[in-house]
């Protein structure tokens, strides 16, 4: 234990998604930047039993997720400091790192009511306590807006599922929601069965049903039919925060009474919600037009001469769909679109500039920094995964 003053310390966790990944992605900054453990890590998938040798292991510390509750029995044996990754359901009272549910609900509900949607519905599980918090937070923001939101069925369990049956019922439960209906799927394996659900009984996304999910892992959603929308959570925020939690624990510091929560970075909005949810179809049209010829620096006034109005009326129609002007809803989306280019692409900011349409890149810095309070530049750094 702590040979030659290096603490030994074993990372328990599955490895097999983006959000365990970079959960070790914080923890190696953490390293990098306060100095070195020896480390132990072992990956696992859910159903796996805890390793045999961390029975006898001589160590000084453990970073978990921790998954059935044998596995929180076998870690009960195990007298060193622990900080839990994963869940509080098996073990209530060890230290706990990780993402703010009730900030996951609301973002959701944000995300589908600015863009115009009156129809709701979600798809959960009962496995675990997270699933239940982000749909609970995501009903409750969407009721406060005096809408109501509908529960499609789950999958029994969340593990082994008669797959053709759940789609059959789930299939059903989408084509009587009343349309267009935003539904959000509290995982991203939910999220990829609503997409599929919906090309199987013939429904449209994002025109008819919009879908996001939860986790942004990048396999699903980027092989997902359309592409999917996720919420993108903090995993090296998460790994960051523990390995320092830990690391305090370590050095005799008591453990905290309230667990640490990191809010999510965003919403990764990919095809399955693009879209405006309006009656106004004109509305609609504008806003796929704006969306479309972003790069081209199109105007308002280019809109409505192409879709045959006058500016005041596409002014006038949009204000009352949407409560912005076409103005506000053009800038929102070069915004996004600036946010996610700087986040997930190399592309210099001359090259940003071009794709969403302003004509020099000395004035998307000075646009953005007045809105963000940073420059592009700080904005992409700390964003961005490392």
């Amino acid at each position: 234990m702590n040979q030659g003053g290096t603490k030994q310390v074993a990372i328990l966790i599955e490895t097999g998604r983006s959000y365990p990944r970079a959960i070790l992605t914080g923890v190696r900054r953490f390293l990098a930047e306060k100095g070195p453990w020896a480390t132990f890590v072992e990956s696992y998938a859910s159903g796996e039993v805890i390793p045999e040798w961390l029975k006898s292991w001589n160590g000084d510390g453990i970073l978990v997720q921790t998954f059935p509750s044998y596995h929180s029995e076998s870690l009960l044996d195990v007298g060193v400091p622990k900080v839990e990754l994963r869940s509080r359901r098996y073990h209530s009272l060890r230290p706990f790192v990780g993402c703010d549910n009730r900030e996951i609900g609301r973002l959701v509900a944000s995300h589908f009511l600015e863009r115009g949607y009156e129809n709701f519905a979600c798809v959960t599980l009962n496995s675990q306590d997270f699933f239940q918090e982000r749909s609970d937070n995501f009903k409750e923001a969407v009721i406060k807006t005096g809408r109501s939101c509908r529960e499609l069925p789950s999958p029994e369990g969340g593990g082994a599922i008669d797959y053709e049956s759940y789609m059959t019922n789930l299939i059903d439960a989408i084509r009587q929601l009343p349309k267009p209906v935003a539904i959000f799927a509290t995982s991203d394996r939910l999220g990829s069965y609503v997409l599929d659900a919906c090309r199987r009984g013939g429904l449209s996304v994002p025109e008819e049903v919009a879908v996001v999910g939860c986790e942004n892992d990048e396999t699903l959603c980027e092989f997902s039919v359309p592409e999917m929308s996720s919420v993108n959570f903090d995993g090296e925020g998460v790994g960051y925060a523990a390995a320092s939690l830990l690391e305090r624990l370590m050095d005799g510091e008591s453990p905290p009474r309230d667990p640490i929560l990191l809010p999510p970075l965003g919403i990764i909005t990919r095809e399955s919600s693009d879209d405006l949810a309006v009656r106004d179809h004109l509305v609609s049209r504008a806003g796929r037009l704006f969306r479309d010829h972003l790069g081209d620096g199109i105007s308002v006034s280019d809109v409505a001469k192409r879709l045959n109005c006058s500016r005041s009326t596409l002014e006038r129609r949009m204000k009352a769909a949407l409560d912005r002007s076409p103005k506000e809803e053009l800038f929102r989306l070069r915004m996004n679109r600036i946010e996610y280019l700087l986040i997930y692409s190399d592309f210099t900011l001359e090259t940003i500039a071009e794709q969403v349409g302003f004509a020099q890149s000395t004035h998307l810095h000075a646009v953005f920094r007045k809105r963000y309070g940073m420059t592009p530049g700080e904005f992409r750094n700390r964003k961005r995964p490392k």
